[in-house]
């Protein structure tokens, strides 16, 4: 079996209408082209989605870290990169690197993906996967120059802000509410004031569990710095 390039580069599009009041690019438009990309990439070699489902396997998110020093402008033409850090039997690390075509860098990601069965929820051994193929296309070389996810805490002084019912919309592919709404409701526990003197320029999410259709999800917030 011929091995393509560890690295894969997709090209994007900032859609008018996926941008914000800024003329910038949403954060959770951002997330999707980023798991976009991961999946053109592991499908692209033999262990995405295409593969896993029929075999009652996927992969889902299990934490992201997005750093940007710019977000793109509407109609902006980008591209995402994408590799494959390390692998392990349960998890594995994926990086990103969102870029213009003039080579500009306009920030990075790092993410961390379990493999589970789709009938039992459980995590399953991706190395057991074409007798481990994904590691031979694990690139250590290439530098994502951004702190790994953090553990992100609250404590008992954390704010009730909401709760949100899931709906229709809000179920992906895999069944379950999907990542990037999470990242969309949080980022919607600030008003239109904050943003007009704000930008984010780092955001970090793990998931721990999963949600589903009829559920209700709590949103708190808390203050650890300054601004």
């Amino acid at each position: 079996m011929e091995l393509l390039s560890k690295v894969g580069r997709y090209p994007f599009l900032a859609e008018p209408f996926h941008c914000d009041f800024k003329n910038r690019l949403f954060m959770g438009h951002l997330g999707n082209h980023l798991l976009n990309a991961a999946d053109f990439h592991s499908n692209d070699r033999g262990y995405g989605m295409t593969y896993l489902n029929p075999i009652h396997k996927t992969w889902v998110l299990s934490r992201l870290a997005i750093e940007m020093t710019e977000m793109p402008l509407s109609y902006d033409r980008f591209f995402v990169e994408t590799w494959v850090e390390g692998a392990m039997k349960f998890f594995t690390s994926r990086n990103f690197a969102v870029t213009g075509a003039d080579g500009k860098v306009y920030g990075y990601g790092r993410s961390i993906w379990a493999m589970i069965d789709t009938d039992t929820r459980q995590p399953t051994d991706i190395l057991a996967i074409h007798d481990g193929l994904i590691t031979r296309y694990v690139e250590t070389g290439k530098d994502c120059p951004i702190e790994k996810s953090s553990r992100v805490k609250m404590d008992g002084q954390a704010e009730y802000v909401r709760t949100i019912d899931t709906q229709y919309s809000d179920v992906d592919i895999n069944g379950h509410i999907n990542s990037v709404k999470y990242i969309e409701h949080i980022l919607d526990l600030f008003d239109l004031s904050w943003y007009r003197t704000h930008a984010v320029s780092r955001f970090e999410i793990a998931y721990v569990a999963e949600s589903h259709q009829g559920d209700k999800l709590n949103f708190y917030r808390e203050q650890s710095a300054a601004d």
